[in-house]
């Protein structure tokens, strides 16, 4: 911090003062002005530069070989720029004179020990021209920005550990470090100095509880050397004066934004005076820098596939085994929950949100656990944390968890540009009820720490007529070509009538819905002609296309979209308890690994040989170079109210753009 420090000299004893490297020094002469004094003359040794500020209106002038009026308004500024090498090597000496007398009136001494302080991180600023006028106490997003960052430690590099790394106050091994952000104090200067003066390493009780920094007590390749000195309870550190001119501390994040947490972080490190043992130590220079803790960042399902998630349950052999061989054609590691684990909790996608963190050193994938806690609530905590594995999870304190809260309904948009703002991470979705309303919405924990990333704003869709009300149920993002890169599928009533209409309007009413389900339980099956004639079907999904509808304009506005981004694919719904659940299995609720698309097969009428709403969605989807797999889950996931996304998980690739460089 570049705070100016005021000395005062005195005609009866030289004074000595310590000044920090380009810091600036006030010298007050107005105490010790000997009566008659017209003018003064000040000089240095060199290395010691000084200016004079007659008033704010004319700025400083270089003082120079010449005498100055006596004004009480002057200011004597000094600066050193480089760090003495004993104490009181360099000194200013101000001489008073009288228009009366031919010799000066007196003399005054200021003696000066230089010493070089700063507390350095990564300031992550390759974008900027010019690095020097870098403020570390600010913050700065954008292309042109810089500042720290800090990731939340939140994986478990020690597999003997039982608990996130950053749960204690230990380093239990090397490795814990590399997800840490390094912070160097440096000092330069007599040795002799640091007698009567102590540097202190200190931050604010309040940003003590969003990061804990470790400093480097002993050989660096020893977990026993890193000794846990600020974060917590720990507020200030006095930094030893055993390792040299440098010393290294690694900090790392306790806590995601929030709320209450704004994602900033400041450490300072303050040099007192402790010379005076007539009087309390007192600040000579503060240094500062500040840390933003890297936000959870989600990954849209255009984003190329790493990893596929699905459970192994008693009657989903087949699908367990249509996933893999997709999941091999595009070039991804398959994980299988087992039932064991699982308990016969298929619905991994409701579990948990695959995201990651990062940093300029330091990229890992983060885990978000949902609050829905059904019998999969273990399996993210004690078999995805791990090495380069974080996690992190958000509870409500009472009972609020709904339908809702499970992370079907949470995805997030390909990147996007609305209303002139750009959304380079795209922007969260979530499903909820209707203004005004009282219906179902995402718990409040979860949907301020969706807020506090900062870097995807969510947008909040109308789901509440969805019987199990998630976004996936009726909305899905696929790679394209062309455009902006993606197409957004939605669900349509209106289209799949049409459909049906067309293959009614040339002989094919008779043709079957269901048929060739297979399932313990016997599933009746439906013609086109008994589906066009049946009002209350028809009446319920105009109904459902209206809150389709509804979304679809949010969508456009929020998202920037135009009806050429769309594809309408065709669906239908129908009522049980009062709310939607699809007629046939869900179309748009795929999973989606790069060229490659896992759909629920629908089952549709069979004209020709080959399924209509198969063929439909090929006609839509193939053109973009996409490939359509339709995977059987009728018996283990449909029949539950599910469906192929629903019942399986991705890691993805994180963004090429860095979120730093966005302004939120």
């Amino acid at each position: 911090m570049s705070m100016k420090r005021i000395v005062r000299v005195s005609l009866e004893h030289p004074t000595s003062a310590v000044c920090v490297a380009g810091v600036e020094t006030l010298v007050d002469i107005y105490g010790s002005v000997p009566e008659g004094t017209e003018m003064f003359e000040v000089y240095g040794t060199p290395g010691v530069d000084i200016y004079i500020s007659p008033s704010v209106e004319r700025g400083r002038e270089r003082a120079d070989a010449r005498r100055w009026h006596v004004d009480t308004g002057l200011e004597i500024i000094v600066v050193m720029n480089s760090p003495s090498n004993d104490l009181n090597d360099s000194h200013v000496q101000i001489s008073y004179h009288s228009s009366h007398e031919p010799l000066p009136l007196a003399y005054a001494v200021l003696y000066l020990t230089c010493v070089d302080i700063a507390l350095d991180c990564d300031l992550n600023c390759e974008g900027r021209q010019n690095r020097s006028f870098v403020d570390k106490r600010q913050w700065v997003w954008g292309p042109s920005g810089y500042g720290a960052i800090l990731l939340v430690n939140c994986d478990k590099d020690d597999p003997n550990c039982y608990d996130q790394d950053n749960c204690d106050q230990h380093v239990h091994c090397l490795q814990d470090l590399e997800d840490m952000s390094i912070m160097v104090l440096r000092t330069q200067g007599p040795a002799a100095l640091f007698d009567d003066h102590r540097l202190i390493l200190h931050t604010s009780s309040y940003d003590a509880k969003w990061a804990r920094v470790f400093h480097t007590c002993g050989p660096e390749d020893s977990c026993e050397a890193y000794r846990h000195v600020l974060g917590q309870n720990k507020v200030s550190y006095e930094v030893p004066r055993f390792h040299g001119d440098e010393e290294r501390f690694f900090v790392e994040g306790l806590s995601f934004p929030d709320a209450s947490f704004t994602g900033l972080v400041s450490f300072h490190v303050t040099l007192l005076d402790d010379s005076n043992e007539d009087f309390s130590e007192s600040p000579i220079f503060t240094d500062t820098v500040v840390f933003r803790v890297a936000p959870w960042i989600m990954t849209p399902s255009t984003l190329p596939p790493l990893e596929v998630y699905v459970c192994r349950v008693g009657n989903n052999t087949c699908f367990v085994d249509a996933v893999a061989e997709l999941a091999r054609k595009a070039g991804c590691k398959l994980t299988i929950c087992p039932q064991n684990e699982n308990r016969n909790d298929r619905w991994i996608q409701d579990e948990m949100e695959l995201g990651y963190v990062e940093a300029p050193h330091k990229t890992f994938p983060v885990v978000f656990d949902s609050p829905r806690n059904g019998e999969l609530q273990d399996f993210p905590y004690k078999r995805i944390l791990g090495p380069d594995f974080g996690y992190v999870t958000r509870e409500p304190q009472d009972s609020s968890v709904s339908g809702l809260d499970s992370f079907g309904n949470l995805e997030v948009s390909p990147p996007v540009v609305a209303n002139g703002k750009e959304y380079p991470l795209g922007r969260i979705l979530i499903g909820g009820n209707l203004p005004g309303s009282s219906g179902r919405r995402v718990t409040q924990v979860v949907r301020d720490f969706l807020h506090a990333q900062r870097v995807q704003p969510p947008v909040e869709l109308f789901v509440d007529w969805l019987a199990v009300g998630h976004v996936d149920e009726f909305l899905s993002f696929v790679p394209a070509p062309d455009g902006k890169g993606f197409r957004m599928l939605l669900a349509s009533p209106g289209a799949c009538f049409k459909l049906f209409q067309e293959k009614q309007k040339w002989g094919h009413g008779r043709a079957l819905l269901f048929k060739g389900v297979v399932g313990d339980k016997q599933i009746n099956t439906v013609s086109i002609n008994q589906v066009l004639s049946n009002a209350n079907l028809i009446s319920y999904n105009k109904f459902v296309q209206s809150c389709i509808d509804w979304n679809r304009e949010v969508l456009k506005q929020e998202l920037g979209l135009t009806e050429q981004d769309i594809i309408d694919i065709p669906q239908l719904f129908k009522i049980e308890r009062r709310k939607a659940v699809a007629f046939f299995p869900d179309l748009v609720n795929m999973l989606v690994l790069g060229k490659h698309l896992g759909i629920p097969k629908p089952f549709g009428p069979i004209i020709n040989g080959r399924c209509c709403l198969e063929e439909k969605v090929q006609s839509l989807l193939e053109p973009l170079g996409l490939h359509c797999t339709f995977i059987d889950d009728f018996t283990p996931y449909h029949m539950l109210h599910g469906e192929v996304h629903c019942g399986t998980n991705v890691r993805r690739q994180p963004f090429s753009f860095k979120w730093w460089n966005m302004v939120p």
